[in-house]
């Protein structure tokens, strides 16, 4: 009997840490990599540590002319403007809002230099939706992301 009980408080435990594991190992199904529409970029989205959504450049289709990394020339700010864009943090501050949602973030363009307001909707498991706005919603735009390796 006291056999019994041991094996069960193993397994209870084991069970225990099993479970705990998968809660914290589950990743969220916008983290990952993705393309952008044009295909020009792949972008990875994590959760940081405060809860929060990011995306950075992790890969770029062409180096500019001169074989040498693109930089970051469009930035308003005239200081950011040699920062390489390969690393290039574009995502900030996402908040999961709903099932499929996130929201409260910002999405930066290196093509124009500019900063949106931005909203995510996970359409399914291969397609991301990104909106870009000034503003409300309404005033912006959509593109299409696919999830990449």
């Amino acid at each position: 009997m006291l056999k019994k009980i041991a094996a069960f408080s193993v397994f209870t435990v084991a069970l225990l840490f099993a479970t705990v594991h998968f809660a914290f190992a589950q990743k969220d199904k916008i983290e990952g990599f993705w393309l952008n529409q044009e295909k020009e970029a792949k972008v990875e989205v994590y959760k940081a540590k405060n809860g929060k959504f990011y995306g950075k450049i992790v890969w770029l289709k062409e180096p500019d002319r001169n074989g040498k990394p693109k930089l970051d020339i469009n930035n308003q700010k005239e200081n950011l403007r040699t920062q390489p864009i390969m690393g290039l943090l574009i995502l900030k501050g996402f908040n999961k809002a709903g099932e499929n949602t996130y929201e409260d973030g910002t999405i930066y363009d290196p093509k124009n230099g500019k900063t949106y307001s931005c909203k995510m909707t996970w359409e399914d498991a291969n397609n991301l939706s990104i909106r870009g706005y000034v503003g409300i919603s309404m005033l912006g735009r959509t593109t299409k992301w696919t999830r990449s390796q």
